[in-house]
């Protein structure tokens, strides 16, 4: 069974520094392409980032763009989500994703979420 595990959210001031990791087990998703989305309070789920396994395609949300960071690591079955100055507007739980269908269209797996929280 296909099980995504996140880790690394928490509080942080504005201008901080945040490293998610997200751990893939049950299956190889070696093939499909992984990502995050976030959903802050009160609003919808949204892109954050995608990298593909293959090229290592990378693509990111506008909002993020400058400030956070998708990897992977050489395994294919962890990967991360560095969060660079931080804004308020970035608290959301953060979801891992795999199986995503095009550049920020999400795929059938989900991760539990992480909280992350900006304070001004």
């Amino acid at each position: 069974q296909a099980q995504l595990v996140e880790s690394g959210g928490g509080l942080v001031q504005a201008g901080g520094s945040l490293n998610l990791s997200c751990v893939a087990s049950g299956r190889t998703f070696s093939r499909h392409p992984m990502g995050w989305f976030r959903q802050p309070p009160g609003k919808e789920r949204e892109f954050v980032a995608r990298i593909t396994w293959e090229s290592g395609r990378i693509n990111y949300a506008d909002s993020v763009k400058g400030r956070f960071t998708i990897s992977r690591d050489n395994t294919k079955t962890t990967i991360y989500l560095q969060m660079n100055n931080l804004k308020p507007e970035d608290t959301a739980v953060y979801y891992c994703n795999a199986g995503l269908t095009g550049p920020d269209k999400p795929g059938e797996y989900w991760g539990q979420g992480t909280q992350v929280t900006v304070s001004s």
